[in-house]
């Protein structure tokens, strides 16, 4: 039975571990009980900082009978395992996407999550997003008619470290995972990916054979398109845009300022600050409403939360990009 406040335990305690960390001690409805890393340092600071107990060993938080939901901000590769031992102690579990970057791996876990009563939700938080979750409702609801063309710009302020490159899977299965999940939540089934990649700038993307910009055309079952650009650089800042074209009108979510004044001198008219600097930023809010709503999951109530459906479907459509991308030609997932 789950308590009215949750008790949660923390599996990560890197960057997006202490983001999750934040929200979790800011709602009212959970609590940090235990925290989780191998490096125990890390795992230390955070408790230290946010309350709980803290252990090099995941195993014996799950272990702890002290809580009642699992939060998983490890590295992609323990995802699986991960996911399968908290169904074995009956923890409703939220996993950071992707499940994996294997989805032989991830089909393998499919039948136990399929047959086990065990909430299972997948981190795409940006679903969460306000104004993005405004305007799928209003797409929902038919106020712009049916939904032709979205279209999702995605750029990051730098690219990440090489050796982050080396490990990630890639950006399809790294960066544009949220963009597809974005994509199958205002369209539904995508039924055909064309992909193409360039390496323009970052010599880590070079290195590792990845690339550091792409654009993706979507075609769903509707025959509705979604197009989405992704850079792995932005000099005006964090780049999140969102545009969503219906028979009746068009719904446009901006970027979000860093600032709301603006200077205007004999120089420039309205000059105005670049745009918020990265993701933690930018979806702050959007991580805070991803945990309300798995708490609800987690309690047995009505929910919102991404399945592992959603997290599998995802990773079938960053495959397909990346194989589009290498082939120069265009995948339909039915392949």
């Amino acid at each position: 039975m789950v308590r009215d406040q949750v008790r949660f335990g923390l599996i990560g305690t890197g960057r997006i571990g202490q983001v999750h960390a934040a929200s979790i001690v800011a709602d009212p409805d959970a609590t940090l009980s235990w925290v989780a890393d191998p490096y125990l340092a890390g795992a230390e600071s955070v408790a230290a900082r946010y309350g709980g107990t803290a252990t090099g060993s995941p195993e014996r938080l799950l272990d702890s009978a002290e809580v009642d939901a699992v939060l998983v901000a490890s590295p992609t590769p323990t995802h699986v395992t991960l996911i399968e031992a908290c169904i074995d102690a009956g923890l409703p579990v939220l996993c950071e996407k992707p499940i994996d970057l294997d989805i032989v791996r991830v089909d393998a876990l499919r039948p136990k999550v399929a047959a086990s009563s065990v909430p299972v939700a997948l981190g795409f938080n940006q679903r969460f997003d306000p104004a993005f979750a405004e305007t799928r409702t209003r797409v929902a609801v038919g106020e712009i008619g049916e939904l032709e063309h979205l279209s999702i710009t995605s750029r990051d302020p730098g690219p990440p470290p090489a050796d982050y490159i080396a490990t990630s899977g890639g950006i399809f299965r790294d960066m544009t995972i949220h963009d597809f999940d974005m994509a199958r939540f205002f369209l539904g089934e995508i039924v055909e990916v064309s992909a193409t990649g360039a390496r323009l700038f970052d010599e880590g993307a070079r290195e590792h054979g990845d690339y550091d910009t792409v654009a993706i055309v979507l075609r769903a079952a509707s025959g509705a398109i979604a197009t989405i650009t992704n850079s792995r650089h932005s000099a005006i800042g964090y780049d999140q845009r969102l545009e969503a074209l219906g028979a009746e009108g068009l719904l446009l979510v901006a970027n979000a300022p860093s600032s709301l004044v603006s200077v205007s001198t004999s120089a420039a008219v309205e000059a105005k600050r670049p745009y918020l600097d990265f993701f933690l930023e930018r979806y702050a809010e959007a991580y805070v409403r991803e945990l309300a709503e798995f708490i609800k999951l987690a309690r047995g109530e009505e929910s919102t939360s991404p399945t592992f459906e959603d997290g599998r479907a995802a990773l079938i459509i960053a495959d397909a990009a990346q194989r589009s991308a290498e082939e120069g030609r265009v995948i339909r997932l039915t392949e």
